[in-house]
């Protein structure tokens, strides 16, 4: 009887040590998915969202004006893109001043960043809009394949979208977005960024 409890020892201790040795090398393999999916670092640098890169479409378009344009005119510089039509509804407004206001921010390097509108109806805006945010770039947007190839969870128009200086889409803020996050984004982008 004693050769037998002897004989279940070695086994339950040989089992003990094949399940220490799989946690073992488990272990690391379970530890870097959970802190590749689930837990996101305090370094993590960027307030908005970064999109998979891609570049938009470069169809011809006229500005409200009736002047051509195309995104490619805009190459070597930042763009801050909306998408709304031209009644400009209080979320429509808000994303206009946050762009404007975004871009004053950034000083001496304001002259780096584009602002567009994409009019989604082809209106144009009343002139006490149009007049606050001269500058911005108010594109017909009926024909344009842009707001079609924005990437957006419903409306495109609950976003700004940041295209960099070679034409990519490659980030995009809600509309209810802090002006001070964006600005952080891009004071960090023009700062190491070669092209624009």
């Amino acid at each position: 009887m004693s050769s037998s409890a002897s004989g279940a020892d070695p086994a339950r201790k040989n089992r003990r040590n094949l399940i220490l040795v799989a946690l073992v090398c488990t272990l690391p393999v379970v530890a870097s998915y959970f802190l590749f999916y689930v837990w996101r670092p305090p370094g993590t640098t960027n307030y908005g969202e970064i999109l998979k890169v891609q570049t938009l479409p470069d169809a011809g378009s006229r500005t409200l004006d009736g002047n051509a344009f195309r995104l490619s005119d805009l190459r070597g510089r930042w763009v801050m893109l909306t998408v709304d039509d031209g009644a400009c509804d209080a979320r429509c407004r808000e994303k206009l001043l946050k762009m404007r206001q975004v871009r004053l921010m950034q000083g001496k390097d304001m002259d780096r960043i584009e602002r567009v509108w994409l009019v989604t109806d082809g209106a144009k805006p009343e002139t006490p809009l149009a007049t606050m945010h001269a500058g911005t770039w108010m594109v017909d947007g009926r024909a344009s394949p842009v707001p079609a190839a924005l990437p957006a969870q419903g409306d495109p128009r609950s976003y700004v979208y940041l295209v960099d200086p070679l034409g990519n889409l490659m980030m995009r803020y809600s509309a209810d977005a802090d002006p001070y996050g964006m600005n952080r984004d891009l004071i960090r982008l023009l700062k190491v960024s070669r092209v624009g």
